[in-house]
């Protein structure tokens, strides 16, 4: 149960992420099964469905946009600051990370900190760095599953297809990807203005309920 207890949280995440996925896929198949019958099409089955690319580009669809919004985030709040915010280091406060290779003297603090100036700088930023390549290849996945989705739709129509680098600069593309992009981005910026004013007692991502409105972080 303690372990159960001191990883709660991600346990819940990845299942609420499980629920969410097999509902995405299996409502998914149904529309595809509705718009196979109003073709006079065949249907496919919910496994053929679970790996075509109308199913896979839009599964990457909202994982590249939800690795921008951390990956973007992470780095941003590393530069930028928003006084009162409890998503936000102060704006007067001293650097934490200064001087790492004195903290991995400290003990518990990470071997790798030890390991020489480059290992440092790369590990210092390492969060920000993977969340972005994890943004890339969610970027990647969903481009070529919709390039693919595209030219099975161009060939059913008698057009002639794109390639997959000529999808690239396709608007349909894009379009996919901003009509998720900008809602990350506002409801970033939102949480960011609320936990100036509101509170959420308990949570780590709110200031104490008792703290002044202008008091920074967490």
């Amino acid at each position: 149960m303690t372990r159960l207890r001191d990883n709660g949280l991600t346990v819940v995440l990845l299942l609420l992420f499980a629920a969410s996925i097999v509902g995405h896929w299996v409502t998914g198949w149904h529309v595809a099964l509705a718009d196979a019958a109003r073709h006079h099409q065949p249907g496919l089955s919910p496994w053929a469905y679970g790996g075509s690319p109308q199913f896979l580009s839009s599964v990457f669809e909202n994982w590249e946009s939800e690795f921008l919004q951390m990956s973007a985030y992470v780095v941003l709040t590393a530069m930028l600051v928003q006084r009162g915010s409890s998503e936000s280091r102060g704006p007067d406060a001293p650097l934490r990370d200064a001087d790492l290779a004195a903290q991995a003297r400290k003990p518990g603090a990470p071997a790798v900190l030890r390991k020489g100036r480059l290992a440092r700088a790369l590990y210092a930023r390492s969060l920000g760095l993977v969340l972005a390549m994890l943004f890339l290849a969610s970027f990647i996945l969903h481009w070529t599953q919709s390039a693919r989705a595209a030219a099975e739709d161009a060939r059913e129509h008698g057009e002639i297809a794109l390639s997959t680098f000529a999808y690239l600069g396709d608007p349909g593309l894009w379009f996919e990807s901003f009509q998720n992009w900008q809602s990350e981005f506002l409801s970033t910026a939102v949480l960011v203005l609320l936990s100036i004013f509101l509170r959420q007692k308990e949570s780590p991502e709110s200031k104490p309920v008792a703290a002044p409105h202008a008091e920074t972080g967490s």
